[in-house]
């Protein structure tokens, strides 16, 4: 049995009203809310056969259907329309977009605050992968008596999060030495490798500062490294908001599984291969996300990309307009992050 006209406009009228109502719908409701021009007998024949190829469940006898995640997989491979976001939406992206930031974490907290707020799910942001980068420059700018702040400067992002200790005596123009040591030195040189050879190289030539160099390695270790800490997280609360996870343990799961951050983190770097990624139900590794569907999207720092961001919301998704926020997010995230380096 294959999937004609008919029962392609019946799927997609069957899932936009549930993405609405969150209630099962039946045949009635259908031939009254849509012009088939059929009778309930007819719409519900065919229900029946959309059931039987698996694209519509019954959760409790004499109750209507609701989609599959196979239907929720043909809705998007096939039957998404582009969705036009509204001006209010439009103008909160180009805000977020055109307000100064101080750094690369602010800009990733800022991008889940704001993606969160507009799509009304979980959002997450995977920090720029930076490790694989070349080195520019290294600066260490005075802050408080016995702090320095330690930025970095590669070929495709900025990392200005990383405060570091100084020895007590240590003067601004040791800062300014250093820096201008390490930028001249291994300036073109893989994030991979450059802790390591600052202090095989350096830490000869800086003796008296030996232990101050070991902790500056490791800053820079730490700033370019990736995991679990790299995510920044929004929203997470958003789901119970919804029906499917008015059930305790459900919730408690979803949340256990998102506060850890090293599954977002996994998540999120396999979908950094692909422009976009909708992952769909069951179709998710994890079992806590078996209700959920995952959109993702990568960004880029000129023409090279870096990232990975996206939503965790109920298979119920409004997938046009999410896909759409993510497209729009992603030109003004690389915009910000371009900007960023320029300035630095």
């Amino acid at each position: 049995m294959e999937l004609d006209q008919r029962k392609m406009r019946i799927l997609r009228a069957i899932i936009d009203e549930y993405l609405l109502s969150a209630n099962p719908v039946g045949s009635k409701a259908l031939s009254r809310s849509h012009e088939f021009n059929l009778s309930p007998a007819t719409i519900r024949n065919e229900m029946a056969d959309l059931e039987d190829l698996g694209y519509l469940a019954q959760p409790h006898t004499s109750a209507g259907r609701i989609p599959s995640d196979k239907a929720y997989r043909l809705y998007v491979d096939k039957m998404l329309t582009h969705a036009k976001l509204s001006e209010d939406e439009a103008k909160s992206i180009l805000s977020y977009c055109n307000t100064r930031v101080d750094g690369i974490r602010s800009v990733m907290k800022g991008t889940a605050k704001a993606l969160s707020e507009i799509t009304h799910y979980t959002a997450m942001v995977l920090m720029p992968e930076l490790a694989a980068n070349r080195l520019r420059h290294i600066q260490l700018v005075p802050l408080t008596e016995g702090y320095a702040l330690l930025v970095v400067v590669t070929d495709a992002g900025v990392a200005k999060d990383a405060v570091v200790e100084i020895p007590s005596d240590m003067t601004v123009s040791e800062l300014e030495s250093i820096s201008r040591q390490i930028t001249a030195r291994f300036y073109n040189s893989r994030m991979t490798t450059v802790a390591d050879r600052i202090m095989s190289e350096l830490g000869r030539e800086v003796e008296s500062r030996r232990g101050f160099v070991a902790d500056l390695t490791e800053s820079i270790r730490r700033s370019t490294a990736s995991g679990a800490h790299s995510v920044e997280l929004f929203g997470a609360t958003n789901m119970l908001k919804y029906p499917e996870y008015s059930d305790v343990g459900k919730a408690q799961s979803f949340l256990a599984i998102v506060e850890g951050r090293e599954p977002l983190y996994n998540l999120l770097k396999k979908a950094s291969v692909l422009e976009f990624s909708v992952t769909i139900g069951r179709e998710n590794e994890m079992d806590e996300l078996s209700d959920c569907s995952v959109v993702t999207a990568t960004y880029k720092i000129g023409d090279l990309p870096v990232g990975s961001f996206g939503v965790i919301g109920p298979t119920r998704m409004d997938y046009a307009r999410v896909l759409s926020v993510l497209e729009c997010m992603r030109g003004g995230l690389g915009e910000v992050l371009t900007n960023l380096l320029e300035e630095d």
